[in-house]
């Protein structure tokens, strides 16, 4: 956690419930969404409430993070270029009747952890997306699916450079469907050679059938199948390869490539499903050397010392009472981070500050470390969790445990942040306070340092494996 008082409200505001739904199975037994006029959610006052009987001011209640982030924009139509009014958000409770959780999830093997790979999709809820057309997405028996609705997206709430992406597809004999790289989050038929790689899902009377780039090379060959398939993308730089299931069918190069944007699920024509949806950054580039503090500044004066005790691990721990701080000598503003981390003691607190203003004392975004869980229900983090963004946003699920290694992945994209714990995502917040160069007060876009956080004198803790990526624009 952090060592200072930080302002801001960082209150959820109400979200939009428009007709058509768009909710996860998780959450399909607290809320119906067939009314069109706006809901608010039983639990929406409770900050205000404990503001006016405990004293509290907003600031000091984060918000909840929801289990359902996908919601329908104002209407945005694919055939008719229809722009987008304004982005899709939710900022909602967490349903007090969701069931606890009591193990940790792991939606990926080991292998994939240690390579860099991480869920887009939990496989129960649309956490992390957002639709921006008005388009009956949901979940079912652990796939995306859609059938009904308006031409358009639903939206990686993050955004990507380079990258591995596999997802699973599942279409009609007609559907008309894509996978979307790179993409804005509405796009027309004149945008599909300017603003995204649209990776087709379509029959082979289709000008771009399945495994096609529209508008950019079509593939030779029928390869649309009415039974589960796979993707593997590779997007990186100027170039873009394309395996189905398994067989590499397309390979293209961009005179001028698209440098980032999000991963976006077409619903056009016709039944659609996905499931397993993961991706793994590209680029990343090691933080820490393994072997000394090259590239780091050291605080001595402060309580934490921070040392490479064995080759590749770098140790937080304290001497005596008081904090201490690891600081990077480059500064960084949109990034993607990957590490490991351990405590070594049940309990411990820790955190991963960033955007700090430099040689200043922990003042940054932090992305929280911290294991415990009230009452066996890991929906309750004790202290934040870890992956939560500290003060701001909870983690949803507390993932991974003290004492073991626990992969962590930071991206920050201008206001937006998003956490990912053993691959699984945990939190997601958009900054909309006021912008400020201290983060404290308001929202920091300027670069700054990395810092590693030793809280207070139990801190004992080890990181390996720290490396980062920074995010071109567009």
């Amino acid at each position: 956690m952090t060592t200072r008082p930080q302002t801001g409200t960082g209150l959820s505001r109400r979200r939009v419930v428009r007709r058509m739904p768009c909710y996860a199975a998780a959450a399909s037994s607290w809320m119906s969404f067939r009314n069109p006029f706006r809901l608010r959610h039983p639990f929406a006052f409770t900050p205000l409430l404990l503001w006016v009987v405990a004293g509290c001011t907003p600031s000091d209640v984060p918000p909840a993070v929801t289990e359902e982030t996908a919601t329908t924009a104002p209407s945005a139509n694919l055939e008719s270029g229809a722009q987008e009014k304004s982005a899709a958000k939710t900022k909602s409770e967490i349903p007090a009747t969701l069931p606890p959780v009591a193990e940790s999830p792991s939606p990926l093997s080991d292998e994939d952890l240690a390579d860099g790979w991480l869920s887009l999709f939990d496989g129960e809820t649309l956490f992390g997306w957002s639709a921006h057309s008005e388009v009956n997405w949901r979940v079912e028996q652990g796939a995306i699916v859609a059938d009904e609705g308006a031409v358009g997206l639903l939206c990686t709430t993050t955004q990507f450079a380079d990258f591995q992406l596999r997802v699973d597809f599942l279409p009609e004999a007609t559907t008309n469907s894509g996978v979307f790289l790179r993409t804005a989050p509405v796009i027309t038929k004149d945008d599909v050679t300017t603003e995204c790689y649209e990776l087709n899902i379509a029959p082979a009377d289709n000008p771009f059938p399945t495994g096609s780039l529209v508008g950019r090379k079509k593939i030779d060959g029928d390869f649309h199948r009415a039974q589960w398939q796979t993707f593997l993308v590779t997007a990186q730089g100027d170039q873009v390869d394309i395996q189905l299931d398994g067989k590499q069918i397309l390979s293209y190069q961009d005179k001028k490539p698209i440098q980032r944007g999000r991963i976006g699920l077409q619903f056009n024509s016709g039944r659609i499903a996905f499931r397993n949806v993961q991706i793994k950054p590209l680029g990343l580039q090691a933080l820490f050397n393994g072997k000394d503090l090259s590239g780091w500044k050291e605080y001595p004066d402060m309580a934490t010392r921070f040392s490479v005790e064995n080759e590749g691990v770098l140790t937080a721990r304290n001497q005596s009472e008081g904090r201490g701080q690891l600081e990077t000598e480059q500064t960084y503003g949109d990034f993607v981070l990957q590490l490991e981390a351990m405590t070594h003691a049940p309990h411990l607190n820790s955190g991963i500050f960033f955007r700090c203003i430099p040689g200043e004392v922990m003042n940054g975004y932090e992305s929280q470390i911290h294991f415990g869980f009230e009452a066996g229900n890991r929906r309750k983090p004790v202290d934040c969790g870890t992956g939560g963004i500290f003060r701001r946003q909870n983690a949803r699920l507390v993932v991974g445990d003290d004492q073991t290694w626990v992969h962590q992945t930071l991206i920050a994209d201008g206001p937006h942040m998003a956490a990912w714990v053993n691959g699984y995502p945990v939190s997601d917040w958009t900054d909309e306070r006021a912008s400020d160069p201290n983060p404290r007060r308001g929202k920091r876009l300027e670069p700054g340092t990395l810092m590693l956080q030793g809280h207070d004198a139990t801190t004992h803790l080890s990181f390996r494996n720290l490396k980062i990526m920074e995010i071109p624009k567009r």
